[in-house]
């Protein structure tokens, strides 16, 4: 268990009635048709104060390539509701925890900042390296370099540092098996983060924590309001027949990381931690596939097990994401109707059950060169 902690992703761990939409697959065009005679019950979760979740039903109502069965969901939830799913608590290597809170705090939004594509596009090789006594892959990887950087005697942690970074440099501290996928877009966000804690906060993210209001939404107040506000790198949002989806993976990712590292010692404080959703990244779709939650159209499904790439902000894409956050908040209020008031979970937990057993799958998922997840 505590080699387990010691992982980035351990961590990870309505409108009430239906309305009916119509859903069908066209077999021609490889697509569902929203104008078949075939009908199926839509259910949208009961609010829960989350502007990622409340933006979702023009696609949920629009799916073209993706759409979930509430059927599966409720059989899921039949037999994960009596699971134990806990909520995870972060344990951060390299010696960066609860006894230096503002350091943790600013090593893990730096690292969230630039938490995506660990893994070659073409050779389909992930990104490792040797440090401290052990071998480290993926994002696990990103975070040794980091350290090991700052070992090295570089401020990483620094707004001016970041600033003025360039990608030789880069490739120096991330110097591993491979070079680091999309090295120039990482140096253009530190460029950016780092000139705006430069110009706002003392140069430190932990300035910019303690500047917020402790919830996660407080009228543009809030942790993730100021996050998306301030910082363009997390503004994951991505338009959808003209309707703004929002998705916010990172900014969520990053202050989940914080609250879960630092609230088992009071050092983090989040009263609205039921307002997270899951984290749409390629893993949870993934699991919600293989559990028959997702259901893609043979044009989707073939061009994921062929591993072509779905683009960025492509309406497959956008369909993925969101009918992951939409499954996931669904299964959450179906597990909560057969556990006791004292064992209610938030989404956050569902989406560590299925990261936690699924990241290591080989059932293909999608493939997007992004950098939002």
């Amino acid at each position: 268990m505590r080699e387990l902690d010691l992982r980035r992703r351990s961590f990870l761990g309505g409108l009430g009635a239906s309305v009916v939409l119509p859903l069908a697959r066209d077999m021609n065009r490889g697509t569902f048709n929203s104008s078949a005679k075939v009908t199926a019950q839509l259910r949208f979760p009961r609010p829960i104060g989350s502007p990622v979740l409340d933006s979702l039903p023009p696609v949920i109502e629009k799916s073209r390539d993706v759409r979930t069965s509430l059927a599966k969901i409720v059989e899921c939830a039949s037999w994960m509701a009596y699971e134990d799913l806990p909520l995870p608590e972060f344990a951060l290597p390299f010696g960066l925890g609860p006894e230096n809170p503002d350091l943790a705090i600013d090593f893990l939004l730096v690292a969230d900042s630039i938490d995506f594509a660990f893994t070659d596009f073409n050779s389909n090789i992930k990104f490792q390296v040797d440090y401290a006594g052990q071998h480290w892959s993926d994002s696990d990887a990103m975070f040794a370099c980091l350290k090991r950087g700052m070992d090295e005697g570089r401020p990483l942690l620094d707004g001016g540092c970041l600033a003025k970074l360039d990608k030789a440099e880069l490739e120096h501290i991330f110097r591993g098996n491979i070079e680091m996928p999309m090295l120039e877009e990482r140096v253009a966000i530190f460029h950016e983060i780092g000139g705006a804690l430069t110009a706002r906060y003392g140069g430190r993210f932990h300035n910019f924590v303690h500047s917020c209001s402790p919830r996660l939404y407080d009228n543009g107040k809030g942790l993730i309001d100021k996050l998306v506000a301030e910082f363009p790198r997390f503004r994951d949002v991505s338009l959808y027949d003209g309707s703004e989806i929002r998705i916010y993976k990172l900014a969520q990712l990053g202050v989940w990381m914080m609250y879960s590292t630092l609230r088992p010692g009071g050092k983090f404080r989040l009263e609205d931690a039921d307002k997270m959703s899951a984290f749409a990244d390629y893993i949870v779709p993934a699991a919600l596939r293989v559990l028959g939650i997702l259901q893609y159209s043979p044009a989707l499904e073939s061009a994921i097990n062929q591993h072509q790439m779905v683009p960025r902000d492509s309406t497959q894409e956008i369909e993925i994401r969101a009918h992951t956050l939409y499954a996931t908040a669904l299964l959450r209020e179906e597990i909560n109707k057969l556990r006791p008031p004292d064992m209610q979970v938030i989404i956050p937990q569902i989406d560590a059950r299925l990261w936690t057993h699924y990241h290591t799958t080989f059932w293909p998922h999608h493939l997007t060169r992004t950098i939002m997840y």
